[in-house]
């Protein structure tokens, strides 16, 4: 199912949990955001994309504040989350002031609230994967089939 939702929405990611508030009001942490590459036009100022930073293995969602597409057709980014007094220059690889088309993992084209809650506890407590882990070999193991 992954590999043809990664076709069909021309991405690497068809979705993403958002992690934070820093996209509050329009997305809070928990939100799932369905993404489409680049196959749904140019990307214009605010837009919501989800971008990959080098030397950072987590995506970002934030909005595109700035865009500049140079005389040999290449774009420059700029990024900002909803909830941040100032834009993403400071999350960016050192020395890097925009970001480039291929940092673009996916515009946002839908979302489900909250839904993402799930991977995001799992993540803080992960004794919580283990209890259910446990919880279903405990019924598995105690089941009884009817005959």
């Amino acid at each position: 199912i992954w590999k043809g939702l990664i076709v069909v929405t021309s991405g690497e990611a068809p979705v993403v949990v958002v992690l934070s508030g820093s996209m509050e009001p329009a997305f809070k942490r928990g939100d799932i955001l369905f993404l489409m590459g680049g196959s749904t036009g140019p990307l214009k100022a605010g837009d919501i994309v989800v971008f990959k930073v080098k030397g950072r293995d987590i995506p970002i969602v934030h909005r595109v504040m700035e865009i500049h597409v140079k005389p040999n057709g290449k774009s420059r980014i700029l990024t900002k989350g909803d909830n941040n007094p100032v834009d993403d220059r400071g999350l960016y690889h050192a020395g890097q002031l925009w970001l480039s088309q291929s940092d673009v993992i996916g515009r946002a084209t839908g979302y489900l609230p909250y839904v993402g809650m799930v991977t995001i506890t799992l993540t803080d407590y992960p004794y919580l994967k283990y209890l259910l882990v446990g919880l279903m070999c405990l019924f598995v193991l105690t089941g009884r089939e009817e005959e």
